[in-house]
């Protein structure tokens, strides 16, 4: 019997999944120094000093958006994909188990990390948001993965809550505020990676364009949510009159500020792809800006775990 011998394309596969992922793992390495060695940095010559665990919290910070990123991007385009007419039955493998397990050890770890442990109201919170990324991913694996809404919507409850303190003024507002900044961030970075990874696999139909076309539709509003939600957050975080003095005068305006500047890089990108989905004869054109914008969403990711770690200007 003669042997047959593999196709370049055969043999060019495993080099190209091996490339990816290479470059997938040196991307979270390189967005795992933002929040690790972020913290002294954005001190430095404030006269203010980071705690000496900020850069562990940032990270789990981090680590845990990313989680609930993934999910809820996954939820809402496999959502996406249902209103697609004649679409493939293919889809990408889920990360959404693997997700949840992040956010668990990740909330678990930053539970142990709040003053007091899990007995304090923070460590409190921090346990809601194990268990409610336990039971996203057992949903994840079950016939119903949508059945992950709920307990993904508790995990942002739970940290809407966390980061405004009773103690805080108005902190209902500033909860309300977090929840709907969270929840529309989450579906726009975690959406992006999902539709892109189902792109692959529907790669040379007519779907792809029109799932690209639907996610970008959406995407718009949930940038204006996000910017609108954000900069209400911050002005209400930020002492009256020294708004601009304390974007460089402390370390949380610092960073406060380097997240402005990622997701305005990240808009940019966002309005390219969206010019040449419009503009291109064949809409998958769009595809590699929304790549670069995919990679500035993780930065943005792990910026805002950074931000969360930083102590908030003293109001006078």
């Amino acid at each position: 019997m003669a042997l047959i011998r593999p196709t370049a394309a055969t043999d060019s596969a495993p080099r190209t999944g091996l490339g990816r992922a290479v470059a997938l793992l040196v991307l979270v390495g390189l967005g795992a120094l933002v929040p690790l060695l972020g913290p002294s940095v954005a001190a430095h010559g404030t006269g203010q000093s980071a705690a000496s665990d900020a850069g562990a919290v940032a990270l789990l910070r981090a680590a845990l958006f990313a989680a609930l990123s993934v999910q809820a991007g996954e939820l809402f385009v496999n959502g996406l994909a249902r209103r697609v007419p004649k679409a493939p039955s293919e889809r990408p493998g889920g990360w959404a188990p693997y997700a949840a397990v992040v956010g668990f050890a990740a909330a678990a770890a930053a539970g142990e990390l709040a003053p007091h442990g899990h007995g304090s109201r923070t460590g409190v919170l921090a346990l809601v948001e194990a268990i409610a990324f336990a039971v996203a991913g057992l949903c994840a694996l079950s016939h119903r993965p949508s059945r992950q809404a709920g307990p993904l919507a508790a995990v942002v409850l739970a940290e809407a809550l966390r980061a405004h303190p009773p103690t805080e003024h108005s902190p209902l507002i500033g909860s309300g505020l977090t929840v709907v900044h969270l929840t529309c961030s989450a579906v726009w970075a975690g959406g992006l990676l999902t539709v892109l990874r189902t792109l692959r696999r529907w790669r040379g139909t007519a779907a792809g364009g029109a799932l690209l076309g639907l996610y970008a539709r959406v995407a718009a509003g949930l940038f204006a949510a996000v910017t609108a939600t954000g900069l209400l957050s911050s002005l209400r975080r930020m002492p009256s009159g020294s708004v601009f003095d304390l974007l460089t005068a402390t370390a949380y305006g610092r960073v406060l500020l380097a997240k402005v500047l990622v997701v305005g890089a990240v808009a940019l990108l966002a309005l390219w792809a969206r010019t040449r989905l419009r503009r291109s004869p064949d809409p998958l054109a769009a595809c590699s800006p929304a790549r670069v914008e995919v990679v500035a969403l993780g930065a943005a990711v792990a910026v805002s775990g950074l931000l969360t770690a930083m102590p908030l200007p003293v109001k006078g």
